[in-house]
């Protein structure tokens, strides 16, 4: 991580992955590598001792200029950035951490887009799929606005149901009307997984467009709740999710598709799985860290834009709002 200190300086008490966020450069290149580091698997074994020295250090600037010092700050942003949630400065669990997104949404959209041999088959790599997605988009998304425990519950338990339903419909519709055409065959799964992906998203955090998420101005302090702010919010992240999900689907069938055709594949069927498995796996290695730094991790809204409410409660021409993964 950069030289972050240099640039946020001493910022009162303001939540350090937030502060992060709102000083960092905005450009793309420089999210995707962030969330490279961010995304790493050993942040999913960080124990609690360090992340609370950790975020001690991010909290005072003493001796900011040494050069060990400077080195263990750039390790204290990253396990603060990769574990704790920047609206609510909770640790967020482990399983659920976007450095965990990786290791369980590769076999699950991998299993998924297998030909179902059966009922049981069908419905088990959707189930697993959507239950887990819904579960990280509602953790990770944005938590400044008040709910009920129960409510999130019932929200989640929705998101879940109405995506996995939506999820079987092309294969339900392929086994009671069997299509011979194979590019419409596979091309059906890939929209699916895409648009149910970034709908999951819409329901998951249906809360933030109705009661609103917190806006701030640069140095952190909150103006009010704006919906126009959380239907942004939420939309940004519906959208790059449907990125994610749709080309780690369709890449690995381009390749499927390609390499059935090698004298390879001819002598060596049983590798077609193998072989499919890995470039899923490979794919969304690259995908993740692309859909999660296609939009700012905090973003910016023009004050014009938001309610007459906030408009007329702050000075500021440009005001602040966490996206959520």
């Amino acid at each position: 991580f950069p030289e972050e200190e240099e640039k946020v300086g001493a910022a009162g008490c303001m939540e350090p992955n937030v502060r992060f966020w709102i000083a960092e450069h905005q450009s793309f290149v420089r999210r995707f590598l962030q969330w490279t580091e961010i995304l790493d698997p050993t942040n999913l074994v960080i124990s609690i001792e360090k992340i609370e020295k950790s975020r001690q250090l991010l909290f005072t600037s003493d001796d900011a200029s040494r050069p060990d010092s400077r080195d263990h700050r750039q390790e204290a942003w990253k396990r603060s950035l990769s574990t704790v949630h920047p609206d609510s400065s909770k640790l967020i669990p482990v399983l659920f951490r976007p450095a965990a997104f990786l290791p369980f949404m590769a076999p699950m959209v991998f299993w998924s887009m297998m030909p179902a041999r059966g009922l049981k088959s069908l419905i088990l790599p959707q189930v697993s799929l959507y239950a887990y997605t819904s579960a990280f988009n509602i953790i990770n998304g944005n938590a400044s606005y008040s709910r009920h425990p129960v409510e999130g519950l019932f929200l989640g338990t929705g998101a879940f149901a109405s995506s996995a339903f939506f999820g079987l419909i092309p294969y339900l519709a392929q086994m009671k009307y069997p299509l011979d055409n194979l590019l419409i065959k596979r091309a059906l799964p890939i929209i699916f997984i895409a648009q149910v992906s970034g709908i999951n998203v819409f329901a998951s955090r249906s809360f933030e467009p109705v009661r609103g998420i917190e806006v701030m101005d640069k140095e952190g302090n909150v103006i009010g709740l704006s919906r126009r702010a959380g239907r942004k919010a939420v939309r940004e992240t519906a959208l790059s999710r449907a990125v994610l999900f749709g080309t780690s689907a369709l890449i690995p069938e381009v390749f499927t598709y390609f390499f059935k055709r090698t004298q390879f594949f001819l002598k060596h069927p049983p590798s077609l799985w193998s072989m499919k498995l890995s470039c899923t796996i490979l794919t969304m290695g690259l995908m993740a860290p692309l859909s999660f730094s296609m939009f700012p991790q905090v973003g910016r809204i023009q004050c014009a834009k938001l309610e007459e409410d906030i408009r007329s409660s702050t000075e500021e021409t440009e005001v602040f709002y966490h996206r959520g993964v």
